[in-house]
């Protein structure tokens, strides 16, 4: 018999199932279509599990599997049975499991399970305060030590596209990831079954269940393909996929697409620089699956421990993880960007970048004194490169020991922060969490006062574990503790009177350390050799990190490894918003799911070559998709020497990061823009201020992204759903909805295909600004959803905007300071009926809570019938005095006669009949962006 969580009356009626046998059909006496097993249902679960099996009990029917039955399968339906070891023919058939070698040693298994595998047995279920619960049992114990023979399984219905599935030991407490800050408002409430995108299925015994989308009766979740396992430090669940197109599961050098050609993905955070089969920097256990026509779903593992992820041809998907619980959440979209916002109303949305965060950031590692890296931004700007934030890396601090200054190298550093902050700049430097144990009692602040305070993570024997990391000998703080991040908070303000920094740079947080576990290692328990590791870098967990068995308030460091880049961001972030009383921008390297709310991140320590400068992209994408919008690579490469045409193409393409950096090792041939030859510069000039032109827009789309779980860098599938050509692409992306990048990955291209979705696009490569005058050379393309050969001179990043819609844009400067006061100006790009919309979130750019306490502006802009208007839609004097300096607009179809602007007549403006784009390029004497009138009306008539 199979549950069905419906409100139905379910009977068995006997059938003959052709070529298999007798079967029963289970169905609804008043069952709507999508609430009933059918026929059709009936045959392909059947199929599809090779179930001789009766579904339901009849005397009869006690036939047994013989065992070429039970093992006849295709090679790629085949489900790892001793993934935990190798294991002998005998080994494995002891199990109960198939034997069967393959040619292929590196693809299916030799040992597998065979159909309906012996295991846990699903009690009824019973209604509790959240939703449903059963009781999960097993006869008889599995193959894994210290097997849960007992488990509760909980079902909760969050929303209408949320379901959560809870299986826990009920008899023991076991960690349970309890994520920082605050989930959003819509993530859970009451939910009637009626109203939900998903019907669920239970299998009894042995224990599994199904969840299909109603709509379509898609089986999206299938966990019968292979069974339950839970021991204390072995977890695996497996699922058949809906579709081979499967995204997520970072951190990892990987295209955006996965390859499920038996692969194996870990999630456990390490010190490692990007490159293929290697656990890196973040774990998110979060996939998103693109179904057909448009649909799409998401899962979400809730488990911090180190978890390992096998994806195979089936398609199929197997969580293992090696403690905690199964906590999954399963979204229904139905379309992907709504999966992302089921998935970030669990998780948290993310944070309001200040203002100037969004402009060019400038660092290397090798700024060896405060005048080399005052020289540096004044180079920037003598050579006219706009850049808003100079960086430091470790060079700034006495004996490589964070929350110091070096008194010779950097004496003056408070006075060269003082100096960029007049120049309308910002400063940002770096702070590593370990903190040096070495420096004689009385000398080194931190560290006594963490000492005496108790913050820093102790051995088993409640000694301070000691690491290695930059300064030497370290302790690592536990910011799970209150206490701890007090401390960081009282460290921070501290260090902040002396040196005011704008923003905190949090590195080497997995967390780091140069040697194994501990100066005096780890000891010898299951906690640091587990009975089954993931595949990690370096073979134990414990390799390039701390002992698992390290002491935190909340846990053991087995439990928290994962979690703690983000505790870290938590508390900077925290102790930033009380320190400065402005919005915190804090950058980190490790990441875990929530970070987004707290703090930015980059990819890490990528080399400069153009492997790396390709699969760029969808890292970015990726963390778009894990909630974390605020993301880029170190421009032109950050381990070894750049060249000119790779730095260039690389500034092209990181000018359209969310978060733009260029950043460089000690070792390296100087990659600064200034450095290159002329050509070079100015192709890196262009592309800045384009970038500078268009952050109004980028500004609104974090907006979105903070009030609406928008992403802001975007797949093209998650804009364009339904088009099949858009599934893989990950060599071009979006901004929001409206702009389209195609930047060039190779070397010695001229010309490049690019992919344009259907509709008419507009370039906008090409902007010129003298003063209050611009030009484009913009031309439409007409695609029916093709590939189209762009011109890609070194000179050019292929930009191009989308019909029907209104970018807000702003005269660029040499800062943000500078440019917030500059002019705006509009592109319209109109559909082919004349119509197109746009919108600009304007407040001051670095004051706490603007949305949440009212204080900005929003304004959207409509176009249609041959006029431009804008609509205030709230206003609080943050625009006053700002005008409107220009609209271009594309897809006119003929010269204007004449333009009015707020009914006074414009005395000159230009139209091109080969690109059908009009430019209004005097409207600075007419229009103010909101005047008294609160609207303005740009009219044109043909």
């Amino acid at each position: 018999f199979i549950y069905m969580r419906t409100p139905c009356v379910y009977v068995c009626v006997s059938l003959t199932y052709l070529g298999i046998g007798q079967a029963r059909l289970l169905r609804s006496v008043h069952a709507k279509p999508e609430n009933t097993l059918t026929y059709d249902r009936l045959v392909h679960y059947a199929a599809q599990n090779n179930a001789r099996k009766r579904l339901c009990p009849h005397p009869e029917n006690s036939t047994q599997f013989s065992t070429n039955d039970k093992c006849t399968m295709a090679p790629e339906n085949r489900f790892d049975c001793a993934r935990d070891r190798v294991l002998s023919q005998k080994e494995c058939e002891d199990r109960g499991c198939c034997y069967a070698p393959l040619p292929d040693t590196a693809g299916p298994p030799w040992c597998f399970y065979p159909h309906l595998y012996p295991g846990y047995i699903m009690g009824p279920l019973s209604p509790t305060r959240r939703g449903q619960a059963a009781t999960l049992t097993r006869a008889k114990p599995s193959y894994l030590p210290k097997d849960i023979s007992t488990l509760r399984l909980e079902v909760i219905e969050e929303s209408a596209g949320c379901l959560h599935l809870t299986v826990k030991d009920p008899s023991y407490p076991r960690y349970e990831v309890q994520l920082l800050g605050e989930p959003h408002s819509g993530a859970h409430g009451k939910t009637d079954s009626q109203d939900t995108l998903y019907s669920t299925e239970f299998h009894p015994d042995p224990f599994g269940f199904m969840v299909r989308r109603k709509s379509n009766g898609r089986v999206i979740l299938n966990t019968t393909v292979a069974p339950l396992l839970f021991a204390d430090q072995y977890l695996q669940l497996s699922t058949a996929l809906a579709s081979t197109f499967v995204s997520g599961l970072g951190e990892h050098y990987t295209s955006l697409r996965l390859d499920l050609n038996w692969t194996s993905l870990t999630l456990w955070n390490r010190d490692m620089a990007p490159h293929a089969d290697a656990n890196l920097y973040g774990s998110h256990p979060f996939y998103i699956v693109q179904e057909e026509d448009g649909f799409a779903h998401g899962v979400f593992l809730l488990n911090s421990n180190a978890v390992e992820v096998v994806l195979q041809p089936t398609p199929a998907l197997t969580w293992v993880a090696i403690g905690g619980i199964l906590d999954l959440f399963v979204f229904l979209g139905p379309d992907p960007q709504s999966v992302i916002r089921q998935y970030l109303q669990v998780i948290g949305y993310p944070m309001m970048p200040p203002y100037w965060s969004l402009g060019f950031h400038l660092c290397r590692w090798g700024y060896t004194t405060s005048n080399t890296t005052r020289k540096v931004a004044q180079r920037m700007h003598a050579a006219n490169f706009p850049m808003d934030v100079q960086w430091n890396d470790l060079d700034y601090a006495n004996k490589r020991r964070v929350f110091t200054f070096d008194p010779w190298r950097f004496g003056d550093l408070p006075e060269m922060v003082e100096e960029f902050h007049k120049r309308g700049m910002k400063y940002i430097l770096i702070l590593d969490p370990g903190i040096s144990s070495t420096s004689p009692p009385g000398t080194y602040p931190p560290f006594d006062n963490g000492l005496k305070r108790d913050v820093f993570i102790k051995n088993t024997t409640g000694n301070i574990l000691i690491g290695k990391v930059w300064p030497g000998p370290t302790a690592f703080p536990d910011f799970t503790n209150p206490e701890t991040r007090q401390w960081w908070e009282d460290c921070i303000r501290d260090f902040h009177s002396k040196v005011p920094v704008d923003g905190l740079w949090i590195d080497m947080n997995e967390p780091a350390s140069f040697v194994q576990g501990s100066v005096e290692g780890c000891p010898d328990s299951d906690i640091e050799n587990p009975p089954y590791t993931p595949r990690v870098v370096g073979g134990q967990l414990n390799s390039g990190t701390l002992c698992m068995s390290a002491q935190q308030r909340l846990s053991s460091h087995y439990n928290l490894h994962n979690m703690y880049g983000l505790t870290e961001a938590y508390a900077t972030h925290s102790a930033l918003v009380k320190v400065r009383g402005k919005r915190p921008f804090v950058l980190s390297r490790s990441s875990y799911p929530s970070i987004g709310q707290f703090s930015g991140v980059w990819t890490g320590d990528v080399r400069s070559d153009w492997e790396q400068l390709r699969y760029s992209i969808p890292a970015v994408l990726q963390f778009s998709l894990f909630g974390v919008p605020l993301v880029g690579a170190d421009i032109c490469g950050f381990g070894g020497d750049t060249t000119e045409e790779l730095c260039v193409r690389w500034m092209q393409l990181g000018a359209f990061y969310p978060f733009m950096r260029n950043h460089n090792d000690k070792p390296n041939a100087p990659q600064e823009p200034y450095v290159f030859g002329k050509k070079a510069q100015a192709a890196m000039r262009s592309v800045l201020n384009l970038r500078y032109s268009l952050l109004p827009f980028l500004y609104t789309l974090f907006h979105h992204a903070h009030t609406s779980a928008d992403t802001v860098a975007r797949p093209l599938f998650l804009e364009f759903p339904s088009d099949p050509n858009c599934q893989t692409i990950d060599r071009q992306f979006l901004w929001g909805s409206s702009l389209l990048i195609t930047p060039v990955l190779e070397p010695g291209v001229e010309e490049l295909a690019a992919y344009l979705p259907p509709g008419t696009w507009y370039s906008i490569h090409n902007v010129s600004y003298t003063a209050l005058l611009f030009f484009s050379m913009c031309e439409p393309f007409y695609s029916k959803g093709q590939y189209l050969l762009l011109p890609a001179l070194l000179d050019t990043i292929n930009i191009h905007v989308r019909e029907g819609h209104i970018i807000p844009r702003q005269e660029p400067a040499l800062t943000t300071t500078a440019s917030r006061g500059n002019p705006f100006f509009l592109t319209v790009a109109l559909s082919a009926g004349g119509w197109a919309w746009g919108d600009l979130f304007w407040d001051d750019g670095d004051s706490l809570g603007t949305f949440e306490t009212g204080s900005y502006c929003y304004l959207i802009f409509v176009a249609g019938q041959c006029q431009v208007v804008s609509e205030p839609q709230r206003l609080n004097g943050d625009l006053d005095g700002l005008v409107l300096g220009g609209i271009q607009v594309f897809g006119v179809p003929s010269p204007p006669r004449y333009v009015l602007a707020n009914g006074e007549k414009v005395r000159d403006f230009t139209y091109r009949s080969d690109t059908k784009v009009s430019l209004l390029n005097d409207a600075i004497n007419v229009i103010y962006l909101v005047s008294t009138q609160h609207v303005f009306t740009v009219q044109w008539a043909l």
